[in-house]
């Protein structure tokens, strides 16, 4: 693909000492049965309660008061939205990670990019590895990196700046994996504090990554079901 590259610079020791600010806005819950509770988890709260002391609220820490044995099925970065999965028991959990780990869990992101994409549709294909110079940062390394596919579609192209409202389809789940294949082709994901620059940060409030739909195997059912949540920008 033939786009412009955006220079991102990331400061470490601000990474490295990063509280998270509160956040304010509720979880709700989208679905609930004896297995499995489904959320719309909200942008700026952490999965999972950081090593940080000052970093305790998260999904897991606000639910596990009314649900003691909840656990993460998986987990959405901090600045993502949208549709999350958790498992109400050990049994649950390991059937549903047996499901992604065979890669038979669909999800589908919306997420509004910097710039036009040249083309309508298409497949990321660029293998991620970690960066120990840039911690928490991953980078793209064809030497040392895992496989990694995106499948993006173009949803609607926006002027004034330009800009492209595109539907993801991860074909892989690596850490950080459509913020940094966006920012490898030259359109980082507006609001992204790790792989945009200050200019695409500047142009959103908040990371414009959403997760609007997950289809599982029903751990009971053995049934595909599905667990939506429109992107609310």
């Amino acid at each position: 693909m033939n786009v412009k590259g955006v220079k991102t610079k990331v400061s470490v020791d601000l990474v490295d000492h990063f509280i998270v600010p509160d956040c304010h806005e509720e979880i709700s819950i989208l679905y609930e049965d004896e297995s499995l509770l489904v959320i719309n988890k909200p942008s700026g709260l952490l999965s999972l309660s950081g090593k940080n002391p000052k970093n305790k609220d998260s999904v897991h820490y606000r639910l596990v008061e009314d649900y003691p044995t909840v656990t993460l099925a998986h987990r959405l970065d901090f600045g993502t939205s949208g549709v999350m999965l958790l498992a109400k028991n050990k049994q649950v959990n390991a059937n549903l990670t047996q499901q992604f780990q065979a890669r038979t869990v669909t999800k589908r992101y919306e997420s509004i990019l910097a710039g036009h994409l040249r083309n309508e549709e298409g497949v990321i294909n660029l293998p991620i590895a970690k960066d120990a110079a840039l911690f928490p940062r991953l980078k793209i390394c064809n030497q040392e990196g895992k496989e990694a596919r995106s499948k993006y579609q173009v949803l609607e192209r926006l002027t004034g700046p330009s800009r492209t409202r595109v539907q993801f389809t991860p074909l892989t789940g690596r850490t950080h994996q459509l913020r940094l294949h966006s920012q490898a082709i030259g359109h980082p994901i507006l609001g992204c504090d790790l792989y945009g620059s200050v200019e695409t940060q500047g142009l959103a409030a908040r990371l414009l990554l959403h997760a609007v739909e997950i289809t599982i195997t029903h751990p009971h059912s053995q049934k595909p079901i599905s667990f939506i949540s429109p992107s609310p920008f």
